[in-house]
C-alpha cells in the first residue's frame, strides 16, 4: 500500500501567529493531531503537533500567549504519495514521530498518522452476531 491510500487530505494549516490555544481549538475541533505551519515570511513547511502544545504547557507556558511560531518543527521530515506505508512507518519510528506531511510538487498534500498507517495494515473488526 501507499502513502496516498492512508493519508488525510484534508490539512489543518496555522500561521506562526497563532496563539497555542487557538492551535489547540482547531486541532480539537477537527480532531487531527498535527497541523501544517506555513510563514509567508520564511521558506519551508512546519509542523505543529499535539505533543508540541503539551510540552508548552507543561513548561509552565501559558497557551494564549504562546505562539504557533515558538514551537514549530521546522527540520520536517516529509514522504510522497508515492511512498509506500512500510517507508513511511520506518521514517517515523526513526524519527520518534508519529505524523508525515505528504508533499506532491513542493506543496504539502496531505499528512499520514501512525493512525491512518494501523487503520490500512490492521484489517476491520467484522462484528459478529450472536446465531
Amino acid at each position: 500500500m501507499l502513502v496516498r491510500d492512508a493519508m488525510s487530505t484534508v490539512i489543518l494549516t496555522l500561521g506562526p501567529a497563532h496563539s497555542l490555544r487557538q492551535a489547540a481549538c482547531l486541532m480539537s475541533g477537527r480532531r487531527v493531531g498535527a497541523a501544517v505551519v506555513l510563514d509567508p515570511e520564511h521558506s519551508g513547511i512546519g509542523i505543529l503537533t499535539e505533543r508540541d502544545i503539551l510540552n508548552s504547557i507543561g513548561a509552565g507556558h501559558d497557551p494564549d500567549r504562546e505562539s504557533v511560531g515558538a514551537h514549530t518543527t521546522n527540520n520536517v521530515v516529509f514522504c510522497t504519495p508515492e511512498a509506500t506505508l512500510q517507508e513511511a512507518a520506518e521514517a517515523m519510528a526513526h524519527g520518534g514521530f508519529r505524523h508525515l506531511i505528504v508533499l506532491e510538487d513542493g506543496g504539502p498534500v496531505g499528512i499520514v498518522s501512525v493512525r491512518d498507517i494501523i487503520r490500512c495494515w490492521v484489517p476491520a473488526r467484522r462484528s459478529r452476531v450472536a446465531a
